[in-house]
């Protein structure tokens, strides 16, 4: 981790000033996150449908001083951690995406501490508390209040299992691709429901309505079907070439018995090989249809979700979003503020550089901006370094289509 106090001796930079930047300078936070989302929005290509993609996201914490901290399940480390825990999301179309939001999930017992939100600094209008749900569906109805242009939504099974969350979704007009679990159960008919007979005539009359038809769970119906049953599609882009999948698309219901619905949904199975030759599944459900969107549409809308996780990825170890130890909640938003900022930087010199450097990556800007501010080496040393590294990825590429 790095303090302000080691990051200020690396820039040459006063402590005090830089303490006061982050911590307690009265400059919007929001304002700026804001700011960058419509400069994603308008600055990414309109070539395929945008997506915005969500996700969760952990770093593990010492001490119970920083704002949010607590013992919660932390993806970072695939594990219940001290660790703060925030939901994030990102504008994604094709091979671009960036930043474009995040909200630090309070656990319950912050929320209910009010000398812990006070010590912190958490405002009065953030201390009831919220779930990751309510976090997500805040965030999207925030973008498109603010005008933010995407196209559909996606998101992985923790969402995508809440059938309240995919219906919020489809009240706004929206599409949403959203995974599921194994266990997810399905019907492949639309299930009547009815009130079964009383059996005997002793006891209450029956008030527990049963479906006529049995269900099954999707990873039951996967064991169904045959080689005829699956088509080959080309998933998305990758540094090792074109990912290409077996997928299957299938109408089916569920019965959201919260509240007594039958719900239709398009399953989408997907079969990917992994770098060990192991097959991975992945099971979607979306309120698109085959009759308005391709299958090819429908496999590129699935495989965007690995943007998010590449954009957090990106923002940790190369942006250093996890690295600052700072403990008040003006402070975290002020760091995501300047990391989206950055971000949105890096998405920007993509864009403009990608005809002649296709494979430019955050960690090539990042290495340049160093060399520019430390001179570390010539121009020409370090442009030749980019090109060869280009060049040990555009092999990996070409590689890769040799064996297909």
């Amino acid at each position: 981790m790095r303090n302000i106090e080691r990051i200020s001796e690396e820039l040459g930079a006063n402590y005090h000033q830089m303490q006061h930047f982050i911590t307690e300078s009265n400059w919007d936070g929001r304002e700026v996150i804001d700011k960058v989302a419509k400069d994603v929005s308008t600055s990414l290509p309109k070539r395929k449908l945008t997506g915005m993609v969500i996700d969760e996201s952990g770093w593990v914490k010492k001490g119970d001083k920083s704002v949010g901290v607590g013992h919660q399940y932390c993806g970072n480390v695939g594990k219940t951690a001290n660790s703060q825990v925030a939901v994030f999301a990102c504008l994604s179309n094709g091979d671009f995406a960036s930043m474009i939001d995040a909200r630090l999930y309070l656990p319950k017992d912050w929320c209910d501490d009010r000398d812990r939100c006070e010590e912190t600094g958490i405002p009065e209008n953030e201390r009831l508390f919220k779930t990751k749900l309510e976090l997500a569906g805040e965030i999207i109805c925030h973008q498109i209040a603010q005008g933010i242009s995407f196209d559909f939504v996606t998101a992985d099974g923790y969402y995508g299992n809440d059938a309240s969350f995919a219906r919020s979704i489809n009240t706004m007009g929206l599409l949403y691709m959203l995974d599921i679990h194994t266990d997810q159960t399905i019907y492949l008919e639309y299930p009547e429901l009815v009130l079964p007979e009383r059996k005997g005539t002793k006891g209450p009359e029956p008030k527990k309505l049963i479906a006529i038809i049995d269900n099954t769970t999707v990873s039951k119906y996967l064991k169904t079907l045959g080689n005829n049953d699956w088509e080959t599609l080309t998933v998305r882009n990758t540094t090792k070439g074109k990912l290409k999948g077996e997928y299957h698309f299938a109408q089916v219901y569920i019965w959201d018995k919260k509240i007594n619905e039958i719900e239709p949904k398009l399953l989408v199975i997907r079969k990917t090989k992994s770098k060990k030759n192991a097959i991975e599944i992945k099971y979607s459900f979306t309120n698109a249809n085959l009759e308005q969107y391709t299958p090819e549409v429908l496999a590129y809308m699935q495989a965007e979700r690995f943007f998010v996780e590449h954009c957090i990825k990106e923002s940790k170890q190369i942006l250093g979003l996890d690295q600052f130890q700072t403990r008040l909640w003006n402070a975290w938003v002020h760091q995501g503020a300047l990391n989206f900022m950055v971000s949105s930087f890096m998405l920007k010199e993509k864009l403009f550089c990608f005809e002649d450097l296709p494979l430019l990556s955050a960690r090539d800007i990042k290495e340049y901006l160093t060399f520019k501010l430390y001179k570390n080496m010539t121009e020409e040393q370090m442009i030749n370094r980019i090109y060869n590294w280009h060049l040990i990825r555009q092999i990996d590429i070409n590689n890769s289509y040799l064996r297909v």
